[in-house]
């Protein structure tokens, strides 16, 4: 009978264990994963205040020539560009990104032109993007404008088939204008709108004096300047934001006593940023109902395309200024 043959098998692979303090691991580690959560995902850049999704979403509109000049593409052509070259993270946050930018209620320069449901003050949803279409806002034009020409470095994407940039040229001061927010590790960011008027006029000066201070600067920035209107209360607070970096805002809703023959009507044209209006007006209602104050009757949202209008109506022997008085500290007519 014949010899079975000799087989010899190699060690070609040598596992390796290292023995190291689990703070040291821990700290390496984690430090890895809040870099990238912190850089790619959740907080904007300073230079053109857009989060990656955002960046991605402008880019690949402008590299589709989706310009403020053009007629406008189906979102799902978007969507799926977006997402098949530059951010493979799942359809919906993409879309929820674009939709966004284009929500005048939320952003105080909308960097997309948005034709369809976008969604509304009253958190409704956008249509499903099969349905809207979209392109880019004339403003997004100062966001790329010459990025051709060698003004920002560009990576790899995720697969290294094109080429993304690391920021865009931002000629527009999208940060301070349109603020941001952002959570991630260990690491939240809060920054509010302003007027673009005031801020140029800030950037000219800081320009021609090199030593101007922050204070400075205040005289010509006084303070936010939210989309929806609101009425900003002067405090330390408010002036804390830009000493310090922390502070607290308190912003109110804009109302008008109207006296009729019958009754007194409290309305309001304008309420605190991020209020759903839906919200602040069951809240009123809730408080009508529960008959904790005396004087109140109904409330109605009057709401049109021409903007808000909430209507309160009181007794015609109420005092109608004490009643709103009460309403701003129980609901969200008053917020910070």
């Amino acid at each position: 009978m014949a010899k079975k043959p000799e087989v010899i098998v190699e060690e070609t692979f040598k596992e390796k264990i290292s023995i190291e303090p689990l703070e040291n691991v821990m700290g390496d580690r984690y430090a890895t994963y809040a870099k990238y959560v912190i850089q790619d995902r959740a907080i904007p850049d300073v230079r053109d205040g857009l989060k990656p999704v955002q960046r991605r979403i402008v880019f690949s509109m402008y590299k589709s020539n989706n310009l403020f000049n053009k007629p406008t593409k189906k979102c799902a052509h978007t969507v799926g560009t977006v997402m098949g070259t530059y951010h493979p993270h799942g359809d919906s946050s993409i879309y929820e990104a674009l939709a966004r930018m284009s929500q005048d209620w939320k952003v105080r320069y909308p960097l997309i032109d948005f034709q369809g449901n976008n969604g509304s003050i009253d958190g409704d949803a956008p249509a499903a993007y099969r349905y809207t279409e979209s392109r880019l806002s004339e403003l997004s034009n100062e966001m790329v404008k010459n990025i051709d020409k060698n003004t920002v470095d560009m990576q790899l994407n995720f697969d290294d088939t094109e080429l993304e940039p690391t920021v865009l040229p931002a000629r527009f001061p999208n940060l301070l204008c349109n603020g941001t927010e952002g959570i991630a590790v260990a690491l939240a960011t809060e920054i509010p709108p302003h007027n673009l008027r005031e801020v140029v006029e800030a950037i000219i000066y800081r320009i021609n004096h090199k030593t101007a201070t922050t204070e400075d600067l205040l005289n010509f920035v006084k303070g936010p300047d939210f989309p929806g209107g609101g009425i900003i209360y002067e405090s330390e607070g408010l002036k804390n934001i830009y000493l310090t970096g922390r502070g607290r805002i308190e912003v109110s809703a804009k109302a008008e006593i109207v006296k009729t023959k019958d009754l007194q009507q409290v309305v309001i044209t304008e309420i605190p940023y991020k209020t759903v209006k839906i919200q602040l007006v069951y809240e009123i209602d809730k408080n009508i109902h529960s008959k904790s104050v005396s004087g109140l009757l109904e409330v109605r949202d009057e709401s049109d395309w021409k903007g808000i209008r909430i209507v309160i109506d009181c007794k015609k022997d109420a005092k109608a200024d004490l009643l709103l008085k009460y309403l701003m500290k129980k609901t969200s007519l008053l917020s910070s």
